[in-house]
Protein backbone atom coordinates (compact mmCIF):
# COMPACT_ATOMS: atom_id res chain seq x y z
CA UNK A 1 0.00 0.00 0.00
CA UNK A 2 1.55 3.44 -0.59
CA UNK A 3 0.73 6.13 1.73
CA UNK A 4 1.61 9.89 1.06
CA UNK A 5 3.50 12.76 3.54
CA UNK A 6 3.89 16.60 2.23
CA UNK A 7 6.55 17.89 3.98
CA UNK A 8 9.24 20.73 3.50
CA UNK A 9 11.81 19.84 1.25
CA UNK A 10 14.44 19.77 3.87
CA UNK A 11 12.80 17.17 5.67
CA UNK A 12 11.94 14.98 2.58
CA UNK A 13 14.43 12.63 2.18
CA UNK A 14 13.99 10.14 4.69
CA UNK A 15 11.28 8.50 6.90
CA UNK A 16 11.80 10.72 10.48
CA UNK A 17 9.64 11.96 13.17
CA UNK A 18 10.10 15.21 14.70
CA UNK A 19 8.07 14.14 18.43
CA UNK A 20 6.05 17.50 18.21
CA UNK A 21 2.79 16.58 20.06
CA UNK A 22 0.24 16.78 17.14
CA UNK A 23 -3.58 15.18 17.07
CA UNK A 24 -2.25 11.00 17.88
CA UNK A 25 1.12 11.62 19.69
CA UNK A 26 2.41 14.40 22.49
CA UNK A 27 5.19 16.18 23.08
CA UNK A 28 8.62 13.71 22.39
CA UNK A 29 6.75 10.87 21.25
CA UNK A 30 8.57 9.67 17.69
CA UNK A 31 5.56 9.37 15.13
CA UNK A 32 5.59 9.55 11.73
CA UNK A 33 2.23 10.71 10.15
CA UNK A 34 1.17 9.85 6.48
CA UNK A 35 -2.15 10.33 4.34
CA UNK A 36 -3.99 7.48 1.93
CA UNK A 37 -4.01 10.07 -0.49
CA UNK A 38 -1.65 12.90 -1.64
CA UNK A 39 -5.06 15.34 -1.54
CA UNK A 40 -5.94 14.16 1.85
CA UNK A 41 -1.79 14.69 2.74
CA UNK A 42 -2.69 18.19 1.53
CA UNK A 43 -5.59 19.19 3.18
CA UNK A 44 -3.64 17.96 6.68
CA UNK A 45 -1.17 20.89 5.98
CA UNK A 46 -3.39 23.28 4.75
CA UNK A 47 -5.20 23.40 7.61
CA UNK A 48 -2.14 23.55 9.68
CA UNK A 49 -0.44 26.78 8.08
CA UNK A 50 -1.28 29.94 6.54
CA UNK A 51 -1.27 31.10 3.02
CA UNK A 52 2.26 32.91 3.53
CA UNK A 53 3.27 28.88 4.84
CA UNK A 54 2.20 27.23 2.01
CA UNK A 55 4.39 29.34 -0.48
CA UNK A 56 7.59 27.35 1.12
CA UNK A 57 9.22 24.48 -0.98
CA UNK A 58 7.30 21.03 -0.22
CA UNK A 59 7.81 18.16 -1.32
CA UNK A 60 5.17 14.90 -1.77
CA UNK A 61 6.85 11.66 -0.33
CA UNK A 62 5.45 8.32 -1.62
CA UNK A 63 5.89 5.99 1.57
CA UNK A 64 5.29 1.93 0.49
CA UNK A 65 3.70 -0.20 3.25
CA UNK A 66 4.05 -4.07 2.94
CA UNK A 67 0.56 -5.29 2.43
CA UNK A 68 1.60 -7.95 4.41
CA UNK A 69 2.27 -5.51 7.67
CA UNK A 70 0.10 -5.84 10.48
CA UNK A 71 -1.44 -2.63 10.61
CA UNK A 72 -4.06 -2.14 13.51
CA UNK A 73 -7.16 0.22 13.33
CA UNK A 74 -8.67 2.52 15.50
CA UNK A 75 -12.34 1.98 15.98
CA UNK A 76 -14.05 5.25 15.37
CA UNK A 77 -17.17 3.78 17.39
CA UNK A 78 -15.38 3.94 19.89
CA UNK A 79 -13.78 7.12 19.91
CA UNK A 80 -15.14 10.47 22.10
CA UNK A 81 -17.91 11.91 20.30
CA UNK A 82 -15.91 15.44 20.09
CA UNK A 83 -12.67 14.24 19.38
CA UNK A 84 -12.26 16.22 16.43
CA UNK A 85 -12.36 19.31 19.09
CA UNK A 86 -9.31 20.81 19.46
CA UNK A 87 -9.56 20.52 23.09
CA UNK A 88 -10.04 16.57 23.31
CA UNK A 89 -6.68 16.64 21.64
CA UNK A 90 -5.33 14.52 25.06
CA UNK A 91 -7.25 11.91 24.17
CA UNK A 92 -6.11 10.99 21.25
CA UNK A 93 -2.33 11.64 22.03
CA UNK A 94 -2.81 9.06 25.07
CA UNK A 95 -4.40 6.46 22.38
CA UNK A 96 -1.27 7.36 20.21
CA UNK A 97 1.01 7.23 22.60
CA UNK A 98 -0.51 4.29 23.90
CA UNK A 99 0.21 2.65 20.96
CA UNK A 100 3.21 3.40 20.30
CA UNK A 101 4.54 2.33 23.91
CA UNK A 102 2.77 -0.99 23.39
CA UNK A 103 4.84 -1.42 20.15
CA UNK A 104 1.94 -3.92 18.76
CA UNK A 105 2.14 -3.00 15.15
CA UNK A 106 4.45 -0.22 13.05
CA UNK A 107 1.17 1.46 11.50
CA UNK A 108 -1.34 2.84 13.25
CA UNK A 109 -4.99 3.92 10.80
CA UNK A 110 -6.49 6.39 12.38
CA UNK A 111 -9.67 8.92 10.79
CA UNK A 112 -8.93 11.90 9.72
CA UNK A 113 -10.42 14.77 11.65
CA UNK A 114 -10.64 16.71 8.53
CA UNK A 115 -12.86 13.85 6.39
CA UNK A 116 -15.81 11.80 7.34
CA UNK A 117 -14.42 8.40 6.24
CA UNK A 118 -10.98 8.88 5.22
CA UNK A 119 -7.94 7.76 6.87
CA UNK A 120 -3.85 8.44 8.14
CA UNK A 121 -1.38 5.65 8.39
CA UNK A 122 0.84 6.36 11.63
CA UNK A 123 3.89 5.45 11.34
CA UNK A 124 6.10 3.76 14.94
CA UNK A 125 9.63 4.60 13.93
CA UNK A 126 10.95 2.76 16.52
CA UNK A 127 8.84 -0.28 15.88
CA UNK A 128 11.35 -3.33 14.91
CA UNK A 129 9.24 -3.55 11.31
CA UNK A 130 9.43 -0.15 10.39
CA UNK A 131 12.50 -0.97 8.60
CA UNK A 132 10.26 -3.07 6.25
CA UNK A 133 8.29 0.29 5.40
CA UNK A 134 10.05 1.96 2.46
CA UNK A 135 10.38 6.11 0.98
CA UNK A 136 9.82 5.29 -2.48
CA UNK A 137 9.71 8.63 -3.83
CA UNK A 138 10.00 12.36 -3.88
CA UNK A 139 8.77 14.38 -5.78
CA UNK A 140 7.85 18.09 -6.27
CA UNK A 141 4.67 19.50 -4.32
CA UNK A 142 3.65 23.03 -4.84
CA UNK A 143 -0.15 24.33 -3.48
CA UNK A 144 -2.39 25.72 -5.66
CA UNK A 145 -2.61 29.53 -4.89
CA UNK A 146 -5.79 29.61 -4.86
CA UNK A 147 -6.01 28.15 -1.65
CA UNK A 148 -6.30 30.02 1.31
CA UNK A 149 -6.68 33.21 -0.49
Amino acid sequence: MKVYRITLAKFSEDLKASGRAARWNSNDVQMIYTASSRSLACLENVVHRNQLGLSALFKAMIVEIPDALKIKTIDTSLLHNNWKDYDKIVLTQKIGDRWISDMETAVLKVPSSIIDREYNYLINPLHPDFKRIKLVQTEPFVFDERIKR
